[in-house]
Parts: structure tokens; C-alpha cells; sequence
């Protein structure tokens, strides 16, 4: 049966009280600390700032750890990926969301940690900013690597290079970065049947609805107490659906 567990508190502080060996796939959202056209600008910030639009009617709470600039955030990110990979059985994967500014950054920081980078997933939204004069910013990207070589499947599985998915809207948003449920649900088949998965960043809880419905089990970390609180009752009721 599928269980989980959510951790109050900062992710380098409680990823080693988690056991070694012990998951089967990381899959993280980490504040991605992008945008902000200077150093004063990038400091003063908020997430909200950054990534709401002004005339939203929602109120969205904020959250903490988006104004690292590239150098500290690289630090920053290599350091929770290591005690990821230290959480990891061998072959789990690592699948880590970033955006076209810190996609270099993001993948310096898998690599140093010890991952083994396998590749890059995009991540389609069709509903996304228009750039005028210029491309619409419909995709992020989602980093793959691997303690190893990756899981071998008993039954072998055939992922999408590419997924597709809009945040979700209107009562159904409530975080600001929100990833949809179903471009999860994809992701996590990565992690081997009845597996873990573990999220250092773990939000409104997304990942762990996702890994529920796909039958594993997991473990978040969140530091804001508001969505540690609204992710243990989004997998609540998540735990109560029958998976599919």
C-alpha cells in the first residue's frame, strides 16, 4: 500500500535524517531563482513578483529561496542533489524542473552532485505568455540523471520525450509554481512499481498526488508551514481515490 510523509523544515536540514539507500526516484521543483535584470532588482523580488501576472484575481501565498543569483544558487542546488543521490538506491532517477535561464545552472549542479545526466524532457504549455516581437515562452525543462545505470524495469516502459500540460486555473491553482498533476503522473512512471519517490521541494504536494495515483509511495520536504499544510491534505484525499 502506497503511504506518505511530509517533513517541515529546509531541505538541507532534514534530507540526511532520511536513510540512505532508501528511495526510488527524486523528482524536485526548486525555487528556480531566475529572472531579475540586476542584482538590487533579483533582491528585492518576490516569487509572486516574478511569476504572477498583475492583474490575477487569485491571493496565492508567497514562498521563501527565490533570490539566490546563479553562482549561490548552482552551490545551493549541488548540495541538495547530493544528499538526494545519498537518499538514492542505485539506478533511481533524478528529474529536476528548471526554465531556459537556469537550465546550465541546474545541469552543472546535477552533474556535481554525482547524478549521471541522461538527458533533458520539455515541458509543452500550451497556455503561456505571448512575447511580443518575439517567441512565445511556452516551455520549461525537466533534467534527467541517474545514480548509475538507470532502473531496469521487470516490465519495460516507454516514457514521452516530451510532455504537455497547462498550470492548472481557478480553484484548482493553489501555488504559485504549480505543476500539473497529469504532466507528473508521467514522470513518476520512472520510478519502479510500488517504489518512493522523494521531493525536496515539495510545495502544494503535487508530486506526492502524482505518485499516489501511480501506486508509489512518498516523502516531501516542505520549509512554508501554509503549503506543507495544504499539500498533507491534498495527498489526504489523494491517499482516499483508488489508483488507476
Amino acid at each position: 500500500m502506497s503511504t506518505w510523509t511530509i517533513h517541515d523544515g529546509d531541505a538541507l536540514a532534514v534530507l540526511p535524517t532520511i536513510q540512505t539507500a532508501s528511495v526510488d526516484m527524486v523528482l524536485a521543483d526548486p525555487p528556480y531563482n531566475s529572472g531579475g535584470r540586476t542584482n538590487a532588482e533579483r533582491g528585492q523580488q518576490t516569487a509572486r513578483g516574478k511569476y504572477v501576472s498583475g492583474d490575477v484575481g487569485h491571493q496565492l501565498a508567497d514562498f521563501p529561496g527565490d533570490n539566490r543569483d546563479q553562482r549561490s544558487y548552482t552551490y545551493w542546488l549541488t548540495l541538495v542533489l547530493l544528499e538526494c543521490l545519498r537518499a538514492a538506491k542505485l539506478g533511481a532517477s533524478a528529474l529536476i524542473f528548471t526554465d531556459f535561464r537556469q537550465l546550465p545552472a541546474t545541469s552543472d549542479a546535477l552533474q556535481a552532485a554525482g547524478w549521471t545526466w541522461r538527458g533533458i524532457v520539455p515541458w509543452h504549455k500550451p497556455i503561456s505568455r505571448p512575447q511580443r516581437d518575439g517567441f512565445r515562452r511556452e516551455c520549461e525543462y525537466i533534467l534527467w540523471g541517474s545514480n548509475g545505470q538507470p532502473h531496469r524495469h521487470a516490465e519495460p516502459v516507454y516514457l514521452p520525450g516530451l510532455v504537455k500540460g497547462s498550470q492548472p486555473r481557478g480553484t484548482g491553482r493553489v501555488h504559485i509554481t504549480q505543476k500539473p498533476v497529469d504532466v507528473l503522473r508521467e514522470l513518476v512512471r520512472i520510478c519502479p512499481p510500488g517504489g518512493t519517490v522523494l521531493d525536496p521541494f515539495t510545495g502544494s504536494g503535487s508530486t506526492g498526488v502524482a505518485a499516489l495515483a501511480e501506486g508509489r509511495s512518498f516523502i516531501g520536504v516542505e520549509l512554508t508551514k501554509h503549503y506543507a499544510a495544504v499539500a498533507r491534505q491534498r495527498l489526504a484525499e489523494a491517499l482516499a481515490q483508488p489508483t488507476s
